[in-house]
Protein backbone atom coordinates (compact mmCIF):
# COMPACT_ATOMS: atom_id res chain seq x y z
CA UNK A 1 0.00 0.00 0.00
CA UNK A 2 1.27 3.58 -0.64
CA UNK A 3 2.57 4.83 2.48
CA UNK A 4 1.95 8.77 1.78
CA UNK A 5 -0.44 9.90 3.18
CA UNK A 6 -3.66 10.64 0.70
CA UNK A 7 -3.75 14.59 -0.47
CA UNK A 8 -7.82 14.49 -0.72
CA UNK A 9 -9.64 14.40 2.85
CA UNK A 10 -13.55 13.90 3.24
CA UNK A 11 -15.51 14.68 6.43
CA UNK A 12 -18.16 11.74 6.85
CA UNK A 13 -21.24 10.91 9.50
CA UNK A 14 -20.39 6.96 9.04
CA UNK A 15 -18.77 5.15 11.84
CA UNK A 16 -14.68 4.37 10.89
CA UNK A 17 -13.37 0.77 11.45
CA UNK A 18 -11.30 -1.74 9.04
CA UNK A 19 -13.31 -2.64 6.60
CA UNK A 20 -16.73 -0.76 6.94
CA UNK A 21 -18.53 0.56 3.81
CA UNK A 22 -18.76 4.49 3.74
CA UNK A 23 -21.38 5.73 1.40
CA UNK A 24 -20.99 8.99 0.12
CA UNK A 25 -23.52 11.27 -0.81
CA UNK A 26 -24.24 12.78 -4.63
CA UNK A 27 -21.86 15.80 -3.75
CA UNK A 28 -18.80 13.82 -2.11
CA UNK A 29 -19.33 11.75 -4.79
CA UNK A 30 -19.60 14.18 -7.61
CA UNK A 31 -16.15 15.64 -6.19
CA UNK A 32 -14.17 12.83 -6.18
CA UNK A 33 -15.58 11.26 -9.10
CA UNK A 34 -15.88 14.12 -11.70
CA UNK A 35 -14.32 17.07 -10.60
CA UNK A 36 -10.92 15.34 -9.01
CA UNK A 37 -11.71 12.13 -11.83
CA UNK A 38 -10.75 9.51 -9.60
CA UNK A 39 -10.83 5.85 -10.69
CA UNK A 40 -11.55 2.87 -8.22
CA UNK A 41 -8.50 1.55 -5.90
CA UNK A 42 -7.64 5.38 -5.66
CA UNK A 43 -6.96 6.52 -1.64
CA UNK A 44 -8.72 9.29 0.41
CA UNK A 45 -8.52 10.26 3.97
CA UNK A 46 -11.81 10.50 5.79
CA UNK A 47 -12.71 11.92 9.45
CA UNK A 48 -15.77 11.70 10.98
CA UNK A 49 -14.71 13.56 14.12
CA UNK A 50 -14.93 10.56 16.40
CA UNK A 51 -13.12 7.88 15.26
CA UNK A 52 -9.80 9.12 14.64
CA UNK A 53 -8.67 9.51 10.52
CA UNK A 54 -8.61 6.59 8.01
CA UNK A 55 -7.13 5.85 4.74
CA UNK A 56 -10.06 4.46 2.57
CA UNK A 57 -10.35 3.45 -0.76
CA UNK A 58 -12.40 4.07 -3.74
CA UNK A 59 -14.22 0.88 -4.27
CA UNK A 60 -17.36 2.30 -6.18
CA UNK A 61 -16.26 5.13 -8.58
CA UNK A 62 -19.91 6.10 -9.25
CA UNK A 63 -20.40 10.25 -9.47
CA UNK A 64 -23.68 10.18 -7.86
CA UNK A 65 -23.38 7.34 -5.58
CA UNK A 66 -19.66 6.39 -4.99
CA UNK A 67 -18.04 3.78 -2.45
CA UNK A 68 -15.14 3.69 0.41
CA UNK A 69 -14.00 1.39 2.26
CA UNK A 70 -11.64 1.77 5.47
CA UNK A 71 -8.04 0.54 5.19
CA UNK A 72 -6.47 1.27 7.99
CA UNK A 73 -6.30 4.30 11.23
CA UNK A 74 -3.51 6.64 10.48
CA UNK A 75 -4.27 8.96 13.30
CA UNK A 76 -5.95 8.64 16.56
CA UNK A 77 -9.11 10.99 17.74
CA UNK A 78 -7.56 14.39 18.82
CA UNK A 79 -9.31 15.76 22.59
CA UNK A 80 -9.52 19.26 22.02
CA UNK A 81 -9.32 21.79 24.33
CA UNK A 82 -12.65 22.11 26.33
CA UNK A 83 -12.84 26.03 25.19
CA UNK A 84 -15.98 27.46 23.94
CA UNK A 85 -16.67 30.81 21.75
CA UNK A 86 -19.08 32.86 22.29
CA UNK A 87 -19.76 35.50 19.42
CA UNK A 88 -22.52 37.80 18.62
CA UNK A 89 -23.38 37.17 15.13
CA UNK A 90 -22.64 39.56 12.47
CA UNK A 91 -22.73 40.31 8.68
CA UNK A 92 -22.79 36.55 6.93
CA UNK A 93 -19.31 36.44 5.21
CA UNK A 94 -17.76 37.69 8.43
CA UNK A 95 -19.24 35.15 10.58
CA UNK A 96 -18.44 32.35 8.23
CA UNK A 97 -15.33 34.00 8.72
CA UNK A 98 -15.82 33.58 12.34
CA UNK A 99 -16.75 29.94 12.50
CA UNK A 100 -14.00 28.31 10.01
CA UNK A 101 -11.10 30.30 11.93
CA UNK A 102 -12.60 29.00 15.01
CA UNK A 103 -12.24 25.30 14.19
CA UNK A 104 -9.24 25.58 12.78
CA UNK A 105 -7.85 27.16 15.65
CA UNK A 106 -9.23 23.96 17.73
CA UNK A 107 -12.04 25.43 19.48
CA UNK A 108 -14.39 22.90 20.94
CA UNK A 109 -17.74 24.51 20.74
CA UNK A 110 -19.23 27.31 18.91
CA UNK A 111 -22.27 29.40 20.60
CA UNK A 112 -23.44 32.05 18.96
CA UNK A 113 -25.44 34.59 21.70
CA UNK A 114 -27.91 37.48 21.12
CA UNK A 115 -26.94 40.53 22.68
CA UNK A 116 -29.12 44.37 22.40
CA UNK A 117 -26.81 45.61 19.71
CA UNK A 118 -26.76 42.28 17.43
CA UNK A 119 -27.36 43.45 14.26
CA UNK A 120 -28.05 39.76 12.15
CA UNK A 121 -29.78 37.17 14.29
CA UNK A 122 -30.73 34.88 11.62
CA UNK A 123 -27.80 32.25 10.88
CA UNK A 124 -28.08 29.15 9.06
CA UNK A 125 -26.49 26.86 11.16
CA UNK A 126 -26.23 23.91 8.05
CA UNK A 127 -24.25 26.58 6.00
CA UNK A 128 -21.64 27.56 9.04
CA UNK A 129 -21.28 23.73 9.71
CA UNK A 130 -20.44 23.06 6.64
CA UNK A 131 -17.60 25.66 6.39
CA UNK A 132 -16.23 24.38 9.55
CA UNK A 133 -16.49 20.73 7.93
CA UNK A 134 -14.35 22.15 4.96
CA UNK A 135 -12.18 23.92 7.07
CA UNK A 136 -10.96 20.64 9.49
CA UNK A 137 -11.02 19.07 5.87
CA UNK A 138 -8.65 21.66 4.40
CA UNK A 139 -6.50 22.06 7.45
CA UNK A 140 -5.85 18.53 8.52
CA UNK A 141 -8.27 18.73 11.72
CA UNK A 142 -9.61 15.36 12.61
CA UNK A 143 -12.38 17.20 15.18
CA UNK A 144 -15.34 19.53 14.27
CA UNK A 145 -16.38 21.95 17.20
CA UNK A 146 -19.91 21.44 18.27
CA UNK A 147 -22.27 24.47 17.02
CA UNK A 148 -24.90 25.26 19.06
CA UNK A 149 -28.68 27.49 18.06
CA UNK A 150 -28.33 31.04 18.85
CA UNK A 151 -28.87 31.92 22.70
CA UNK A 152 -30.20 35.61 24.20
CA UNK A 153 -26.72 36.44 26.26
CA UNK A 154 -29.45 37.05 29.52
CA UNK A 155 -30.05 32.96 29.09
CA UNK A 156 -26.61 32.15 28.61
CA UNK A 157 -25.50 33.91 31.88
CA UNK A 158 -28.51 32.96 33.96
CA UNK A 159 -27.52 29.45 33.30
CA UNK A 160 -23.75 29.36 33.22
CA UNK A 161 -21.95 26.97 35.04
CA UNK A 162 -19.39 28.50 37.50
CA UNK A 163 -17.11 25.62 36.95
CA UNK A 164 -16.39 27.32 33.33
CA UNK A 165 -14.18 30.44 33.33
CA UNK A 166 -15.94 33.14 31.30
CA UNK A 167 -13.55 35.11 29.37
CA UNK A 168 -14.73 38.46 29.02
CA UNK A 169 -13.17 40.25 26.20
CA UNK A 170 -14.36 43.90 27.61
CA UNK A 171 -13.80 46.68 24.43
CA UNK A 172 -13.90 49.81 27.45
CA UNK A 173 -10.19 48.14 27.52
CA UNK A 174 -9.90 48.88 31.16
CA UNK A 175 -9.44 45.18 32.04
CA UNK A 176 -6.43 43.59 32.52
CA UNK A 177 -4.19 42.82 28.89
CA UNK A 178 -5.70 38.83 28.03
CA UNK A 179 -2.07 37.16 28.13
CA UNK A 180 -1.21 38.95 31.39
CA UNK A 181 -4.98 38.11 33.00
CA UNK A 182 -4.36 34.22 32.26
CA UNK A 183 -1.23 34.10 33.40
CA UNK A 184 -1.35 31.32 36.17
CA UNK A 185 -4.49 30.09 35.49
CA UNK A 186 -3.84 26.32 34.69
CA UNK A 187 -3.87 24.65 31.50
CA UNK A 188 -6.53 22.77 30.46
CA UNK A 189 -9.31 24.59 32.63
CA UNK A 190 -12.26 24.57 31.05
CA UNK A 191 -13.31 28.20 29.29
CA UNK A 192 -15.14 30.40 27.41
CA UNK A 193 -14.39 33.72 25.63
CA UNK A 194 -17.30 35.89 24.79
CA UNK A 195 -17.25 38.46 22.04
CA UNK A 196 -19.69 40.77 21.59
CA UNK A 197 -21.38 42.77 18.57
CA UNK A 198 -19.83 45.34 16.49
CA UNK A 199 -21.66 48.13 18.38
CA UNK A 200 -20.14 46.80 21.40
CA UNK A 201 -21.78 45.23 24.67
CA UNK A 202 -25.10 47.27 26.35
CA UNK A 203 -24.36 49.27 29.42
CA UNK A 204 -26.33 47.01 31.39
CA UNK A 205 -25.06 44.04 29.84
CA UNK A 206 -21.27 44.81 30.08
CA UNK A 207 -22.42 45.62 34.27
CA UNK A 208 -23.98 42.31 34.54
CA UNK A 209 -21.02 40.36 32.48
CA UNK A 210 -18.03 42.19 35.33
CA UNK A 211 -20.23 41.18 38.21
CA UNK A 212 -20.56 37.66 36.73
CA UNK A 213 -18.62 35.03 39.46
CA UNK A 214 -16.85 33.14 36.65
CA UNK A 215 -16.17 36.30 34.19
CA UNK A 216 -13.09 37.19 33.65
CA UNK A 217 -12.66 40.63 31.97
CA UNK A 218 -9.61 41.03 29.55
CA UNK A 219 -8.52 43.55 27.18
CA UNK A 220 -7.14 42.72 23.79
CA UNK A 221 -4.98 45.64 23.46
CA UNK A 222 -4.81 49.31 23.01
CA UNK A 223 -6.41 49.40 19.69
CA UNK A 224 -10.51 48.61 18.74
CA UNK A 225 -10.77 45.37 16.85
CA UNK A 226 -13.67 44.44 14.20
CA UNK A 227 -15.94 41.38 15.94
CA UNK A 228 -14.07 39.19 13.55
CA UNK A 229 -10.92 39.99 14.41
CA UNK A 230 -11.18 39.89 18.29
CA UNK A 231 -12.77 36.56 18.19
CA UNK A 232 -9.45 35.29 16.56
CA UNK A 233 -6.75 37.54 18.46
CA UNK A 234 -8.82 35.91 21.51
CA UNK A 235 -8.46 32.39 20.10
CA UNK A 236 -5.03 32.59 19.99
CA UNK A 237 -4.10 34.24 23.12
CA UNK A 238 -6.49 31.65 24.46
CA UNK A 239 -5.14 28.54 22.95
CA UNK A 240 -1.31 29.36 23.79
CA UNK A 241 -2.24 29.85 27.96
CA UNK A 242 -4.87 27.51 28.20
CA UNK A 243 -5.16 25.15 25.32
CA UNK A 244 -2.71 23.06 23.71
CA UNK A 245 -0.25 24.89 21.44
CA UNK A 246 2.37 24.15 24.24
CA UNK A 247 2.72 20.49 22.82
Amino acid sequence: MNETAPKIRLHVEAPLAEGAEIALDRGQSNYLVTVMRLAAGAEVAVFNGRDGEWRAALTDAHRKAATLTARERTRAQETLPDLHLLFAPIKKARTDFVVEKACELGCARVRPVLTRYTRSERLNLDRLRAHMIEAAEQCGGVSVPGLDPPQQLVAAMADWPRERMLIFCDEARTAPPMAEALTGVARGTPAALLIGPEGGFAPEEAERLRAHPAALPVSLGPRILRADTAAVAALALAQAALGDWAR
